[in-house]
Parts: C-alpha cells; structure tokens; sequence
C-alpha cells in the first residue's frame, strides 16, 4: 500500500479536498491519501463540504487530523500545501509543495476554483505515478 500524505496548516481545506479526491481516483489497494495539519481545526470548513458536494466527494464525516511523525513514516510522499515552516521535513520521504491558497472563508466561486486546482494536480499526479483506477475525474 503506498500512503500520500496531503498536508496543510489545518486539515480543513486543501488538504482535505485533495486526499478525497486522491481516494476517489486511486486504486483501492494501490494507494491511499490522508489528509492531516500542522495545527488540526476541529473541522473541516463548511464551504469545502459545500464545493466538494458539487464535484461528487462527500466531506461530511472526516475529520482534521494531526501530522505526526509516526504518520509520515507510513508514507511514501507528502504533499505539502501551504504550511510553510510548519511543514514536516522527513529524512526519505519524497516531498511535494502545492501553493494554493487556502480557501477558509472565501467566496464559493474562489473555493470551487481552488477545488478544481487541486482535482487537477491530483490528477496529473495519480497518472505520473500509475496509480489510477481507470475511472474518471469525479465531477
């Protein structure tokens, strides 16, 4: 099983759009992603729920999570999203930065925009790294 961990300051957006996008375009025995925080809000940011609904990746049940080093020894990559100096360094484990803007709090249309961003990058990334389920982008 390879482990991607999707990273941001609170687990309540980014990363969170990210691994379930990831979860959703991933084989279910190749690859999974956790998304985990710096410093964990306790939950995920309602118009992230909002946007994700829309694109077919039901947020509702999960919950931020912290960023141990126990956590990111299981993993193969980090995807790291804005936490900046917050962000984990871990000897041998590949690492990743998206910059993206958080979406707390912004207008819909920004938060969907930034969705799309990460569905794309995700994307991209499960292809690059031949771990697709050959099913479509969820929408």
């Amino acid at each position: 099983m390879t482990t991607v961990i999707f990273a941001c300051v609170h687990s309540a957006g980014r990363s969170q759009m990210a691994a379930g996008f990831f979860n959703a375009l991933t084989r279910i025995d190749g690859a999974r992603g956790i998304a985990a925080g710096t410093d964990p809000a306790e939950r995920v940011h309602p118009e992230v729920v909002h946007v994700m609904q829309e694109a077919g990746v039901d947020l509702s049940a999960s919950t931020p999570r912290r960023l141990t080093d126990e956590l990111a020894k299981e993993a193969s990559l980090i995807v790291t999203m804005g936490c900046g100096e917050a962000c984990p360094f871990v000897p041998g484990l590949e690492r990743v930065d998206w910059a993206l803007p958080d979406p707390k709090g912004l207008p819909l249309e920004r938060v969907r925009a930034i969705r799309d961003e990460i569905r794309h990058r995700v994307g991209t990334l499960v292809a690059e790294r031949g771990w697709g389920a050959g099913t479509p982008t969820p929408q």
